[in-house]
């Protein structure tokens, strides 16, 4: 009985739809890391290397304990290196991805503020004019202040 009980509150737990988009926006984040390392990688390491006077960061590490091989030449123990170069690429993705978002996010925030913003109130109708008996009983107030005022 636990066990159908539980089936059922996982499968209603799948179906809620913050953990559908929320499973989508990891998809989607996954794919949008591999297009920013790409463009890390690919378009501005190069150019960093270049005015850093021809370093490739992906090959920078320091080597703690070197390679040990054998006789014929083949690697018995592999070296023991601290790739920095490679931190230093997941350094600029980091900051191109964060960017990205921050554009990202202040383009929607934008669009929601415009989306929210009330439409301008509309001008107050104008007063309807007095009907003919309100005109008429104003002349005869009018009229009664002035003879309270004469005596």
């Amino acid at each position: 009985m636990k066990k159908i009980k539980f089936i059922e509150e996982f499968k209603e737990f799948i179906s809620r739809g913050n953990v559908i988009d929320m499973a989508i926006g990891v998809v989607v984040g996954g794919a949008f890391k591999g297009i920013v390392d790409s463009l890390v990688k690919d378009i501005i390491m190069p150019f960093v290397g270049m005015l850093t006077g021809g370093i490739d960061f992906s090959n920078l590490a320091i080597t703690l304990a070197e390679a040990v091989t054998d006789e014929t030449g083949a690697v018995v123990k592999e070296a023991v290196t601290v790739n920095y170069g490679t931190f230093i690429n997941t350094i600029i993705s980091f900051i191109i991805i964060a960017f990205c978002l921050f554009v990202i996010v202040k383009i929607v925030n934008k669009l929601r503020r415009k989306k929210e913003e009330p439409a301008p109130a509309p001008a107050p109708a104008p007063e309807p004019e007095p009907s003919a008996e309100e005109k008429l009983l104003s002349e005869i107030r009018d009229l009664l202040k002035e003879n309270a005022n004469v005596k």
